[in-house]
């Protein structure tokens, strides 16, 4: 007499859990489950039936894979994809074959995103396709695209070709710690190498943009301003409250936070921020656009005669009025191309408008940032440093790559939920979080890969099952197959713990 077999495989950003509930029978023999086996020389892709189903959640699917075919049904493509990739994670766990198994699968947070800075350091676009090829992988579908900051700048914007010849090169970088050693900014010693020019043209945006929406990926292009400034001060010194102190037409060659910012008075350097998001917004179809609002320092305003009329003439309390007035002014002109803004979450306040997105990246109260950002009607991605900087050591024993600070091990990144703390109708507006890479300690591909893998498979479950996450030892025992998947397809993955 047969027994039945179901297997309940429970929804996982990647390779599921798969549970098997034996159906009470009495019988001294059991079958194994059933599988199910691609036709040889036929794609996976191929061998799947699709259907719709208006009822199924964005990005969600429902998967039923039996001994005699493999079927799909979601309301969306997005859906569609994220479950064939699903059945890649499985086959990749089985080598030859699918078990049979029955999967409903939805994400729990929209905003499941990765963060690369190409300011401190360029990887250039195949180093960007084989980061979108892994964050297709594991569901994750916001690529942010640090371009700008005070290091260098990297985008070609039309009417503006000083950009490209000053800003996207310096004289020199900091030099590499030693072989997993820790950088210190304290104590930077210069490698006396130029650095640069780099930066991508239109058509290589436009590549990248057309690669990652096959992938179902959108991609948040960031313009940082008014602080982070100084490669685009490189090109238009005028555009600083004291152009005489802009001692170097090039990028900043030194990590840290740069006390030359833009002139807020200045009505010039205004108009030249907003022809430079005119421009991205017509480049980048995404809805959203990145204008940074971080760590601008305030001392330059407080002397400048310019910045100190605009305070007056506004009616300002002080100088971080002003930064929220600027803010102000920016997000109107974005909506008025039909853009949303985010910045970092030191940005909100003041009167900025409700369709503003905030970005909480800081490691303390972060709880306390979210609920006020959020009961002021701001959209909330939740990235705090202590959980998502990648940037920062994952504490292996041996690990050959320099770090800028320690504590962000697997199991910190797992532990991750974006919603701790909030309470109330706060929760609705937490959309989700990301991994952040900012990459003043990452010099090349492999050197990212490293410090992206695993640790952003423990996020991307984080992102994809919020506090319905199975546990760090069952997400270990499956990444533990999928980094073996990685490294398979020549992706320089970081050992587990």
């Amino acid at each position: 007499m047969k027994i039945a077999y179901t297997i309940m495989v429970l929804a996982a950003a990647f390779v599921a859990r798969a549970e098997i509930n034996v159906v009470p029978y009495p019988s001294s023999v059991v079958e194994k489950p059933g599988v199910f086996k691609c036709p040889a020389g036929k794609e996976l892709r191929k061998v799947v039936k699709l259907s719709k189903d208006a009822s199924i959640p964005h990005e969600g699917y429902r998967l039923s894979v039996t001994a005699n075919g493999i079927n799909v049904a979601a309301s969306d493509k997005a859906g569609a994809f994220y479950a064939l990739k699903t059945l890649e994670q499985l086959k990749d766990a089985t080598s030859a074959s699918l078990p049979c198994c029955e999967i409903e699968d939805a994400p729990r947070y929209s905003w499941r995103g990765l963060h690369l800075d190409e300011s401190r350091h360029f990887f250039g676009k195949d180093a960007v396709k084989a980061t979108l090829d892994q964050m297709a992988r594991f569901k994750l579908n916001r690529f942010h695209w640090h371009l700008t900051d005070d290091q260098g700048w990297r985008i070609d914007v039309p009417g503006h070709p000083e950009l490209i010849e000053y800003g996207s090169w310096r004289p020199y970088s900091p030099k590499r710690p030693p072989e997993g050693g820790e950088c210190n900014k304290k104590k930077q010693v210069s490698d006396g190498k130029k650095y640069g020019p780099f930066f991508y043209m239109e058509a290589d945006i436009k590549e990248v943009i057309a690669y990652a929406k096959e992938r179902h990926i959108e991609v948040l292009p960031e313009i940082e301003f008014p602080g982070h400034f100084r490669a685009a001060l490189a090109a238009y010194p005028a555009y600083a409250c004291f152009p005489e102190r802009i001692k170097s037409r090039c990028g900043r060659g030194t990590w840290g936070i740069e006390p030359e910012v833009m002139c807020a008075g200045n009505d010039e350097a205004i108009k030249f921020v907003e022809e430079v998001l005119d421009y991205v917004c017509k480049l980048f179809p995404f809805e959203c656009v990145h204008i940074g609002g971080d760590e601008c320092p305030k001392g330059r305003w407080k002397e400048c005669s310019k910045c100190q009329a605009r305070i007056k003439a506004e009616g300002l309390k002080d100088e971080h009025a002003l930064q929220a007035w600027l803010t102000r002014h920016m997000v109107e002109f974005l909506a008025k191309r039909g853009k949303r803004t985010i910045g970092w979450a030191e940005y909100l306040g003041a009167g900025v408008p409700a369709e503003a997105m905030g970005m909480v990246w800081m490691g303390q109260n972060v709880p306390r940032v979210v609920s006020r950002g959020a009961s002021e009607g701001h959209d909330m991605i939740v990235t705090p440093s202590p959980f998502c900087y990648l940037n920062h050591s994952q504490e292996l024993k041996d690990d050959p790559y320099p770090y800028g600070g320690g504590g962000r091990t697997l199991e910190k990144c797992y532990s991750f939920d974006p919603c701790h703390g909030v309470t109330g109708d706060a929760v609705k507006h937490v959309i989700g979080g990301q991994g952040c890479q900012w990459t003043e300690y990452s010099w090349d591909q492999k050197d990212l890969e490293w410090k992206y893998w695993p640790r952003m498979m423990a996020l991307s479950e984080v992102f994809w099952m919020g506090e319905k996450k199975p546990g760090l030892d069952d997400f270990k025992r499956r990444a533990t197959v999928q980094r073996e998947a990685l490294i398979k397809d020549g992706v320089n993955a970081a050992p587990l713990p």
